[in-house]
């Protein structure tokens, strides 16, 4: 009996593999040298990313999350253009923006965002950006402009007491995610002046799709020693591949294998949570460089989830809780003479990975909040069987778009 299942496995990977024609990978039509400033800027954002992914696995223990380091950041890079002062330079610390000038953060996103869009033609990879403000407020032209010039951000004034301007806020989050994310939030608070709100959306198909034929009911280890049922899809390929002491990681490229999603395995004898505190970008990119190419049997769970989090917390811990004072802090470059401060920073995903391929979007609102609108206003204040890190990357750059932990596949609706 064991000898037949041992040889129907061998005949499944043969046959499977037969169809794993491994391509080489053209290099993109727009896949230009990156400036100084323009790797700055990704090194920048991906030391952030890494940190983020870091402070927020530390509330979220065995809890799948799934977060965008580049939404995050480009939602709080439109925000920074209106800082100043001591909240200006936390802001650029938490960031790890500290040496750059303002003018060579926004040229860097400009060009960045303008890359990331076009690299990969069968890659759809969107990113959007838009301002939503009081109606009756008016805010420094400079500060309009530089968004509108440099994050392409749509400006709009609304009146936020009418239950109406959250639905035109939502429409435009569905609109931008290809209805992936319908909603980012259900009112807008009286001490509320303003949103900054960054949309991405991602959609790529495996270079090697999965065969869904072999995809199969199986078990998934959770980290209490319990079992969950799953859908484990299987194929053998030619994978850029690497196993260490600590774990096992495979890199599945999409379309012509500018975006790839990077799968982190611990090894069994490692928590993921102890896995995710080594997440750091000295170890990152000395991963990065110890690929090289396998034949390797893969065994991934289909997974789809949204997570929704505040940032408040995470980022206060990571250097920046001076832009969520009241009284402290500065953005007077957005408002002269208005006492404004972050009120909140609402980060919410979207991820399905299938046989096909995956996609994901992802939504970063920033409110920004005001003293005192008004006298009668009030403040109100591999064989992946167990928990895994997943990584979607763009090549060139190697920008980090999404990370997150999977701690168990769930296919919710």
């Amino acid at each position: 009996m064991v000898r037949r299942m041992l040889l129907t496995i061998l005949l499944i990977t043969a046959i499977v593999f037969m169809g794993c024609v491994h391509q080489q990978n053209p290099a993109a039509p727009d896949a230009r040298e990156l400036t100084s400033l323009e790797k700055r800027l990704v090194e920048s954002d991906n030391q952030f990313g890494l940190k983020l992914f870091r402070e927020v696995n530390k509330a979220e223990a065995d809890k799948n999350l799934f977060i965008s380091p580049l939404s995050v950041s480009m939602a709080l890079g439109m925000t920074l253009n209106g800082a100043n002062g001591e909240t200006q330079e936390a802001m650029e610390r938490t960031l790890e923006l500290a040496g750059m000038s303002t003018e060579e953060i926004n040229q860097s996103y400009q060009s960045l965002i303008a890359m990331l869009t076009q690299l990969d033609p069968k890659v759809i990879f969107e990113i959007a950006n838009s301002i939503w403000y009081r109606e009756g407020w008016t805010f420094e032209q400079s500060f309009i402009d530089v968004n509108q010039t440099y994050f392409d951000a749509i400006v709009r004034a609304l009146n936020f007491d009418d239950p109406q301007s959250v639905d035109i806020i939502n429409g435009w989050v569905s609109d931008k995610t290809h209805g992936k994310i319908k909603t980012i939030i259900n009112n807008l608070p009286s001490e509320l002046v303003m949103l900054l709100v960054n949309a991405i959306y991602f959609k790529g198909t495996w270079q090697y799709e999965f065969d869904k034929e072999m995809t199969r009911d199986d078990q998934f280890h959770l980290s209490d020693g319990s079992f969950k049922s799953c859908k484990m899809m299987i194929q053998t390929c030619e994978f850029d591949y690497q196993e260490t002491e600590e774990f096992q990681a495979i890199d599945l490229p999409y379309g012509d294998g500018q975006f790839s999603m990077t799968v982190f395995l611990p090894k069994p004898e490692i928590a993921v949570d102890e896995l995710v505190t080594k997440f750091n970008d000295v170890n990152w990119s000395a991963w990065l460089s110890h690929f090289s190419k396998d034949s390797v049997t893969l065994q991934l769970p289909k997974f789809k989830l949204e997570y929704k989090t505040f940032l408040n917390h995470m980022l206060t811990n990571l250097g920046m809780g001076v832009a969520f004072e009241p009284y402290q802090a500065d953005f007077s470059r957005m408002h002269p003479l208005a006492q404004l401060f972050i009120s909140f920073v609402l980060h919410k995903t979207f991820v399905e990975v299938d046989e096909e391929g995956t996609e994901a979007a992802a939504v970063t609102a920033v409110g920004i909040g005001v003293v005192s609108v008004g006298p009668e206003r009030q403040i109100k204040f591999m064989r992946v069987d167990r928990p895994f890190v997943v990584v979607i990357r763009e090549h060139h750059s190697n920008t980090i778009l999404f990370i997150g932990k999977i701690v168990e596949p769930k296919i919710e609706e």
